[in-house]
């Protein structure tokens, strides 16, 4: 019995992955200071959502609704809300998914052992990118907007929330302009 269980043991850890990091998964969106989710991004609060969509799709829809003409599309952004202009910058992030196989090194070490070369090099590590958009929005009087302190984060919430569903609702960009 034991014998048994130990083998049941050793197959179970050759077939397992091991998760090395797991990006967030986001049902609608999220509030949080862009350092705190991915290095790269400012220290001010963004608007995070997921992005489905292939790459360079918030691009061409923000280009397309806001008709930039491709001139500062991704920084400064304007828009009005009740007579008041501000400006939004968004960021397209990805967080791969990374797991790491134990089969593959488990493979490779027997092969190496009885004097072969590894094959199985390029397996021991998974990778899934899961990419999102974050977004800060200012104004030339708040330097952060959708700040916990922030005036106009009442005001800024409900258009970013609408951006979002009109971009994920949208599929030809040009029903952008017809909308507006």
């Amino acid at each position: 019995m034991k014998k048994l269980f130990t083998i049941v043991l050793g197959l179970l850890l050759l077939n397992s992955c091991i998760p090395i990091r797991i990006a967030p998964s986001i049902s609608d969106y999220k509030l949080t200071k862009g350092k705190r989710f991915e290095r790269g991004l400012p220290e001010k609060t963004t608007f995070v959502f997921e992005d489905p969509k292939e790459a360079d799709a918030f691009y061409n829809y923000i280009n397309t609704k806001y008709n930039l003409e491709d001139y500062y599309v991704d920084v400064e952004v304007p828009f009005k809300i009740e007579d008041n202009e501000y400006f939004l910058s968004f960021y397209e992030v990805e967080i791969p998914s990374k797991t790491l196989n134990l089969l593959p090194m488990v493979l490779d070490a027997a092969l190496i052992a009885s004097d072969s070369d590894a094959i199985l090099t390029d397996s021991y590590e998974s990778r899934s990118g899961n990419w999102y958009i974050a977004i800060e929005v200012f104004s030339t009087a708040e330097k952060d907007c959708l700040h916990e302190d922030s005036v106009s984060r009442e005001v800024v919430l409900p258009y970013l929330r609408n951006l979002k569903e009109e971009y994920l609702s949208t599929h030809n960009y040009n029903e952008v302009v017809f909308k507006n």
